[in-house]
């Protein structure tokens, strides 16, 4: 993160890349730190995104370098790669309308007709231009690498083109207002996109309804098909795994698996961050603790505030 990235022989630096990954860094080095911004982000959403489940993303911090619940196609593995594709044209997108990028600017204007209230303006997201070099570094690793079974690769291309069209599919219409006394008489509009939270709770919905599947010749080519035959067809928009991922109770390192143990509960949930759930009927500790925060806060003309502090005991719950 503290690469300058302003010259080529810095493509070195990062560990993880394949050959064609590398070229692409030689050639777009002013896109690296976008890159490097949109991987950093992933991994702190995704842990963000699953902090009240089994799992909670904490495999992801040793990236490039998977553990077995990343590598072997289980539905996390469908998470993360959809999340980080959809980062990384995100992160080049807002890159380019904010001026970083010599190479691009603002999205297009839309071909729609703006309504009465509005005028097309500002500087939208290019998301064009994201999904152009986002997808060419996302994919190079699953096509030109020697790793990994042909079904692992075609399972990880379909998640990647899942999370660039959750992606798209966000790119909503954003206002500013214009007018007096901050009135709305006229409003100019563009094409945004919102924060990558959001697209991580649109894949964790797809994450909890991904559908299982097996890689099979159909036809003249092999496709991604569903493992039970009662299962409706594949469609683009479904995330999809190999195998069953393990159950997240107790650590495993052959499984990827970390435990719960020690791990924060809710005790009055029913969802997933429940003690019942997350300590895997293993029961809970109790234990108090001590919070510092501000209080009887005034406002004091003109235009400060002064707060106390206040101390309170908090009861937290951990599975064993």
């Amino acid at each position: 993160s503290g690469v300058a990235w302003n010259e080529s022989h810095h493509c070195r630096l990062l560990a993880g890349l394949v050959p064609d990954q590398f070229q692409m860094c030689r050639r777009n080095l002013e896109v690296m730190h976008s890159i490097v911004q949109a991987a950093r982000r992933t991994k702190s959403v995704c842990q963000k995104t699953f902090a009240d489940m089994r799992w909670n993303c904490s495999s992801v911090q040793r990236a490039p370098s998977f553990g077995p619940d990343l590598l072997k196609g289980t539905r996390e593995s469908a998470f993360v790669y959809a999340l980080a594709a959809a980062a990384v044209t995100h992160s080049i997108a807002q890159a380019c309308t904010s001026g970083e990028l010599p190479l691009c600017s603002c999205g297009s204007v839309p071909s729609e007709v703006p309504g009465p209230d509005f005028r097309w303006g500002g500087c939208g997201d290019n998301l064009h231009y994201g999904l152009q070099l986002g997808s060419a570094f996302a994919d190079s690793p699953l096509k030109s690498s020697k790793l990994g079974t042909q079904a692992l690769k075609a399972m990880n291309l379909h998640n990647n083109a899942v999370g660039r069209q959750v992606l798209s599919d966000s790119l909503d219409t954003k206002c500013k207002c214009h007018g007096v006394s901050g009135s709305c008489s006229v409003k100019t509009c563009w094409k945004g996109l919102p924060n990558l939270d959001e697209i991580a709770s649109d894949l964790k919905s797809k994450y909890l309804a991904a559908v299982r599947v097996t890689h099979r010749l159909i036809g003249p080519r092999k496709q991604l098909i569903p493992k039970g035959m009662d299962v409706r067809p594949v469609e683009e928009t479904d995330l999809v795994y190999l195998i069953n991922s393990p159950d997240y109770c107790t650590p495993n390192l052959h499984l990827g698996s970390l435990g719960t143990q020690d791990r924060q509960c809710n005790k009055t949930s029913v969802g997933s961050d429940s003690c019942n759930l997350m300590c895997c009927g293993r029961g809970y500790n109790t234990y108090t603790e001590e919070v510092v925060e501000r209080c009887h806060c005034k406002y004091h003309w003109c235009c400060y505030v002064v707060c106390k502090k206040c101390r309170r005991k908090v009861e937290r719950y951990v599975c064993k």
